[in-house]
């Protein structure tokens, strides 16, 4: 078995995290007693601003060593076996970019050598490989200044499956890109996910596709919720109303509920919404079948947390929060960057 391989295939999760907590040195307490299991396909790591996803997907691709609790990738523990987790995983942060006066096959064979790729025909073909399906091929030979943001975020994606990686982590992949941009990432993320985990980890529920096979939720360094999308709609039923007043009415209602979408005709104002408990105002019209962002969002109305998307600021790690040695060149995955030290 390569070390590339899960460990005891059969019956490891891709991901298994006990007990997890983690304290920044200023005192913050991110990560509070996660537990968490991902197997292969989609799964989707949903919370509001503040909620410590991004401490979570540090310490999952080795970068910040967790202060309790025990992460596994493949089988591996992430603090005692470092270089076999990053062999195994692919990783796009949030602020993937630099490399912009390069052109972006160049890029990627930069990185494709710091992973660990150093026979020249073998890496040449896979970097067309990877370019060819994540669709960057016809612009493999223009300097990354020039691409778009949709296509910077897609070669973020090309340099952490490079090295054929069995997981693969992402963190919000689509803040400030158009709509387009947003489908096209989301269909992309469905096909690689058909034979490899990923976990995607988001504030915008539209993200996650059709393709999510599991969502957790976390909330105040917590996991609050896992299970298939299935189980968090059915959470909803009953929940989510639409109703058609008058603009006065329509104001106090929003001040009491959580609103989905706002429409005017004919001097009537229509609003969707979330509620916080089951009783629904007089006339409200309940809505049979609700989405999984407005099933998001009544579960977290109920905690009375608010879920308005917005990039997440969560506390950044201070100094002496990171592993040793776990310093990065922008944008590379955790194999390449300790493929970099060791060489």
């Amino acid at each position: 078995m390569t070390s590339t391989q899960l460990r005891n295939t059969t019956s490891t999760p891709a991901i298994e995290i006990k007990g997890l907590r983690h304290t920044y040195h200023s005192g913050h307490t991110a990560l509070d007693g996660v537990n968490l299991t991902c197997g292969v396909g989609l799964f989707g790591l949903l919370g509001p601003n503040g909620a410590g996803k991004s401490t979570l997907m540090r310490i999952i691709c080795t970068l910040i060593e967790p202060s309790a609790g025990q992460v596994r990738v493949g089988g591996y523990d992430v603090t005692r076996e470092r270089r076999r987790v990053r062999e195994m995983l692919g990783y796009l942060p949030q602020d993937f970019g630099g490399w912009r006066l390069h052109r972006v096959e160049e890029v990627l064979d930069t990185l494709a050598q710091l992973s660990g790729m150093l026979e020249k025909k073998k890496r040449r073909a896979r970097v067309a490989e990877v370019l060819h399906q994540v669709g960057l091929s016809d612009v493999a030979h223009r300097k990354v200044k020039k691409l778009s943001g949709g296509m910077v975020r897609r070669l973020g994606v090309a340099q952490a499956l490079v090295h054929e990686p069995k997981v693969l982590v992402v963190d919000e992949p689509t803040v400030g890109l158009d709509p387009e941009e947003r489908i096209r990432f989301r269909k992309l993320m469905a096909d690689i996910g058909r034979e490899r985990t990923i976990l995607l980890s988001t504030h915008i529920v539209a993200d996650l596709g059709a393709a999510c096979r599991e969502i957790a939720l976390l909330d105040g360094g917590q996991i609050v919720f896992q299970g298939p999308p299935p189980e968090l709609l059915a959470l909803a039923k009953g929940r989510v109303f639409e109703i058609t007043t008058s603009s006065a009415e329509a104001e106090a209602l929003e001040s009491r509920h959580e609103v989905v979408s706002r429409s005017i005709a004919n001097g009537k104002v229509t609003l969707r919404c979330v509620s916080e408990g089951r009783e629904l105002p007089p006339s409200a019209t309940v809505v049979e079948e609700p989405t999984l962002e407005e099933s998001y969002m009544a579960f977290m109305a109920e905690r009375g947390r608010t879920t308005a998307a917005r990039q997440d600021d969560e506390h950044l790690p201070g100094k002496g929060d990171r592993v040793e040695g776990a310093d990065k060149v922008e944008g590379v995955d955790p194999a390449a960057a300790e493929n970099r030290q060791a060489g």
